[in-house]
C-alpha cells in the first residue's frame, strides 16, 4: 500500500509540475517559415477585401471609439478563455501592422503564427482553407487608404489567457501548415460548393457548432456538433447567448425554413417581423442574397442533428 501511495504521490507531483510549467511558460512560440509573396492590389481586390474584412474581422477588431480596427475588449469571448483583447491591425508601424510584410500577414492568417513566432490563441480565427485570391484581397484592403485602416497609435491591451487556453494551445490547438499548393475558389455557380466555402471561411461553423474548444478550423466538418448549435458566446453584459442549430433537422434546426426566410434573417436580423439574431451575431449586410442563399443550400445537405437549443436573450 505504501508503494502505491508513493507512486500516486509521485504522479501527482509530476502533474503539478507540468501544470505550473504550462501556466507560467504561457502560450508557446514556433519557428517562422519564410515565404515570399507580394500582393498586387487592384480596386476590385480592395473592394472584395473590404467585404471579407468587414464581415469576418471587424466584429472583433473594430473599436467604436476610434472608428478603426484598433482592437477592443472581447466581451463576447467565453470567460473560460481568460480576458481577451483583439489587437490593433491598422497601418500604424508601432502598434499596428504597418511594418508587417505581405508574407508575414499571410503566414499569420494561414498558420496562426505571428512574425515573432508567437502563436495566436484559439480565439483568433485562422484561414487555412481560404482561397489565395481571397487572402490576397484581405491584404489588399489592409494596405488600402480606407479610414478603418488609417494608422492609429492606440496601443494593444495584453490578453490574460486562462490556464485552459494555455493548455489547449499545447495539446489541441496547434499552428496549421502552410498550403503546399494553390487554393482556388470553388465554382460560384455551384450553390452547394460555394455555400460550403462561405460557411467555412466566413467562420459560421465555429460559433454554430458545439463548443469553441472542439472547433477544427483545418477540417471544419469534424468539429464536434457541426452546425448543431449550443455554443456559448457571451453578449455585452456577460450573459451566455446559446447559438442556434443550423442543421436541417425539422424539429430543432432549420429544416422547415425556406431559403427566403434564411436570407432575410441573416441579412436583416428579422424573421416574420420578429428579431432573429442576438449579439454577438449581427446582420450580414455585406453578403449578397445569392451568397446567403448558397449557405442555406449547403446547410440543407449536412447531417441533421437533433439538438433543441433554448433561445437566449428573450
Amino acid at each position: 500500500m505504501k508503494k502505491i501511495l508513493k507512486f500516486l504521490g509521485g504522479i501527482l507531483i509530476l502533474i503539478l509540475i507540468a501544470a505550473l510549467y504550462i501556466n507560467f511558460s504561457g502560450i508557446p512560440s514556433y519557428e517562422v517559415e519564410k515565404i515570399d509573396h507580394e500582393v498586387v492590389s487592384t480596386p476590385e481586390s480592395i473592394a472584395k477585401g473590404k467585404k471579407i474584412v468587414t464581415t469576418l474581422c471587424a466584429s472583433c477588431h473594430m473599436n467604436q471609439e476610434t472608428g478603426k480596427l484598433t482592437g477592443k475588449h472581447m466581451l463576447d469571448a467565453p470567460t473560460e478563455f481568460g480576458v481577451i483583447y483583439s489587437q490593433n491591425i491598422t497601418q500604424d508601424k508601432t502598434h499596428g501592422i504597418g511594418d508587417w510584410t505581405d508574407s508575414e500577414l499571410i503566414y499569420l492568417l494561414r498558420t496562426g503564427i505571428k512574425k515573432d513566432g508567437k502563436y495566436a490563441p484559439p480565439y483568433m480565427a485562422k484561414l487555412p482553407n481560404m482561397a489565395d485570391e481571397d487572402i490576397d484581397a484581405i491584404i489588399s484592403f489592409l494596405r488600402s487608404d480606407d479610414p478603418m485602416m488609417k494608422a492609429d497609435a492606440t496601443p494593444d491591451q495584453p490578453c490574460e489567457p486562462s490556464f485552459l487556453t494555455k493548455l489547449l494551445c499545447r495539446v489541441a490547438f496547434k499552428p496549421f501548415p502552410m498550403p503546399l499548393t494553390k487554393l482556388s475558389l470553388p465554382d460560384t455557380a455551384d450553390e452547394v460548393a460555394f455555400g460550403r466555402y462561405l460557411a467555412h471561411n466566413y467562420d459560421c461553423f465555429s460559433c454554430h457548432s458545439a463548443d469553441f474548444k472542439s472547433v477544427d478550423f483545418l477540417h471544419p466538418t469534424q468539429s464536434e456538433g457541426y452546425f448543431g448549435g449550443g455554443n456559448k458566446p457571451l453578449n455585452e453584459k456577460g450573459e451566455v447567448m446559446l447559438t442556434p442549430n443550423l442543421t436541417p433537422d425539422k424539429e430543432t434546426g432549420i429544416g422547415t425554413w425556406s431559403k427566403d426566410q434564411f436570407v432575410t434573417a441573416v441579412k436583416t436580423g428579422m424573421i416574420q417581423n420578429q428579431e432573429a439574431l442576438r449579439y454577438p451575431m449581427l446582420p450580414y449586410t455585406q453578403l449578397t442574397d445569392y451568397e446567403v442563399g448558397c449557405i442555406y443550400e449547403y446547410l440543407q445537405t449536412i447531417p441533421a442533428i437533433s439538438n433543441k437549443v433554448e433561445r437566449s436573450g428573450l
